[in-house]
């Protein structure tokens, strides 16, 4: 049975998913081994394979858990009872701010996202389309309130506004003029400026 925490307590999950997102940003998802892996987490081939059954899986769970974190936290914004347009605002900004702070995860899949198998990334899909429309469903509950004009179909908003938040590793550096609740507070107020009747 392979052991489940390190000596400081990391579960041997998370310390595989950490050595591979480190590994898979600075080598390449298709230039990093499972040996590489393994050794960088500090455990044996069986625990990776315990967790994981491939290296496939690795590279589904980097994005799928950021894409988690998101769900959870666009439900909780769209169920509150803030008025429609804040509840927009904080869900952009917010969908912003934790791409930021997983800017590996987030620039690693977009690299990497074709390598997946056919049905981890019909997976990713489903998850991403279930994401988009939550989304755009508060927008549509904004146009059909009258907040929100109707001059631009909702689809098209929330495809420019994702356009961005998906380009955000291309060009986005810790170190820049911006950081990443800055950067957050500019693309949804440039959000909510295009959906302003």
């Amino acid at each position: 049975m392979p052991r489940t925490t390190d000596g400081d307590g990391t579960p041997v999950p998370q310390r595989l998913l950490a050595a591979a997102t480190r590994l898979f940003a600075e080598q390449g998802y298709d230039r990093t081994s499972v040996q590489e892996i393994v050794e960088a987490a500090g455990v044996t081939k069986g625990a990776l394979y315990h967790y994981f059954g491939s290296k496939d899986d690795l590279l589904h769970e980097v994005y799928a858990r950021v894409l988690r974190l998101q769900q959870e936290r666009l439900d909780a914004f769209a169920d509150s009872d803030e008025p429609v347009e804040k509840r927009v605002r904080d869900a952009a900004a917010d969908v912003v701010v934790t791409t930021i702070d997983n800017l590996d995860d987030a620039s690693i899949f977009f690299r990497s996202m074709h390598q997946l198998s056919p049905e981890k990334n019909k997976q990713v899909r489903a998850e991403r389309r279930r994401y988009h429309e939550r989304f755009r469903a508060l927008i549509e509950e904004g146009q059909r309130a009258g907040v929100f004009t109707k001059e631009t179909p909702a689809d098209l908003v929330v495809d420019y506004h994702f356009g961005s938040v998906h380009h955000l590793s291309t060009w986005y550096r810790p170190d820049g003029p911006l950081g990443p609740q800055e950067v957050a507070d500019h693309l949804a107020d440039l959000l909510l400026r295009s959906l302003r009747p």
